[in-house]
C-alpha cells in the first residue's frame, strides 16, 4: 500500500476535550469566573485555545480585553502542557486501524493546529508516536491548515506522492485544506464540529475509524 493518509489529531484521533476543558477551567477559576461544562464549549476545541478563553470569558461575564487574553492564553499552555494526557483517551479502533496501515505500509503522518510541541507531548504520552513517519503541527512553519503548503509538507516528508494521499479529520479545516491541497477526505462524526459532519463537504462521512481503509482504498481508486 502506498498510499498517505495524513490525520488530524484533537477530535480524530484523540478525545482531548477533557484535559482541554481542565486546563480553561483552571484559567477561568483564576479569574473569577464560574468553570464551564464541557458540552458548552466541545465544539470549540478545534478552533484553538485563543477562541475557547475568548468564547469562555463572554458565556462567563464580560469579554476578556485583548492584553488580557495573551496572559490567560500563557497560563491556559502551562497547565495544559503539565495534564495533557491525564484525561484523554485515543477514540475506539483508532490504535488497531493505525497499526494494521502500518503492517500493510501506509504512510502515516499527522496534520494538526495544535502546537507542535504540544502535538508531540500529547502523542509520545499515548504510545501513538511510533506510528507516523510525520508529525507537523502548528509553529513549525508560518502557516497553518487550510494552507495547502503544509499538507503537501508532511507528503513529502511521508515520502509520498500527492495523487495517492488522503486527509482524515473532524472539522471544516480539516475539509478546506483537502480541498486546497486537491486529495480526498474522509470526516468523522464523533469530533469536535458545531455543524453536522456530514454538511462539511467531505467525500466521506463514518462514524467509526475502522472504515477509514475501505473508504480510503474506494476514494483513491
Amino acid at each position: 500500500m502506498n498510499t498517505s493518509f495524513i490525520f488530524d489529531l484533537d477530535g480524530t484521533l484523540v478525545d482531548t476535550a477533557p484535559d482541554l476543558l481542565g486546563a480553561l477551567n483552571a484559567v477561568l477559576l483564576r479569574e473569577g469566573r464560574p468553570a464551564v461544562d464541557i458540552t458548552d464549549l466541545r465544539h470549540l476545541v478545534g478552533h484553538g485555545a485563543r477562541a475557547m478563553l475568548a468564547e469562555a470569558m463572554t458565556m462567563t461575564g464580560a469579554p476578556a480585553e485583548p492584553d488580557r487574553l495573551s496572559g490567560m492564553f500563557d497560563d491556559f499552555i502551562v497547565h495544559y502542557r503539565a495534564h495533557i494526557a491525564d484525561e484523554s483517551r485515543i477514540f475506539p479502533s483508532v490504535e488497531a486501524t493505525l497499526a494494521q496501515l502500518a503492517q500493510d505500509g501506509a504512510r502515516l503522518g499527522v496534520l494538526t493546529n495544535k502546537p507542535q510541541e504540544l502535538s508531540n507531548k500529547l502523542l509520545a504520552e499515548l504510545d501513538l508516536t511510533k506510528y507516523f513517519t510525520a508529525i507537523h503541527g502548528a509553529g513549525r512553519y508560518p502557516y497553518s491548515k487550510p494552507d495547502a503548503r503544509v499538507f503537501y509538507h508532511v507528503i513529502d516528508e511521508l515520502g509520498g506522492t500527492y495523487g495517492d494521499s488522503i486527509m482524515i479529520g473532524d472539522s471544516i479545516t480539516d475539509v478546506a485544506t483537502a480541498r486546497a491541497a486537491g486529495a480526498p477526505v474522509i470526516v468523522v462524526t464523533y469530533g469536535y464540529t458545531p455543524e453536522p459532519a456530514h454538511l462539511l463537504g467531505g467525500d466521506a462521512v463514518t462514524d467509526h475509524f475502522a472504515d477509514v481503509p475501505a473508504l480510503a482504498k474506494r476514494l483513491l481508486g
